[in-house]
């Protein structure tokens, strides 16, 4: 089983789903997001495997998205919010598993269950 998870150390839900994939006895490859944004390409196949448009992986209640003047009700293509993405990765929600053409957002921790 081939697994990766969009991974930030210090976001607790990150942790608890890493910890769920590891009882699970996998060890999934982290990418670590923040200290090497993630490409325009690469976020549109997350966007692709998780079966839903970019505003489905921004964290518009940061600071950040407020200071970007972004909210979820704009309207803008898809290419647009994925370069707003791979500009900002902090924007990006987390943690993201995926495992070959599926992907899970694990919050809750357990939702990424499904795709394993």
């Amino acid at each position: 089983m081939n697994v990766s998870m969009y991974h930030n150390p210090k976001c607790s839900k990150c942790r608890a789903t890493l910890a769920l994939l590891q009882e699970k006895g996998i060890a999934p490859e982290l990418i670590t997001y923040l200290e090497t944004s993630p490409t325009v390409a690469a976020l549109a196949e997350v966007v692709k495997k998780l079966g839903k448009g970019p505003k489905a992986i921004i964290r518009f209640n940061e600071d950040l998205a407020k200071e970007l003047g972004i909210s979820q009700t704009d309207e803008r293509p898809d290419a647009e919010w994925l370069q707003i993405i791979a500009d900002n990765p902090k924007l990006l929600e987390r943690p993201i598993v995926i495992n070959g053409d599926r992907a899970a957002i694990g919050r809750p921790p357990e939702q990424v269950l499904g795709i394993l």
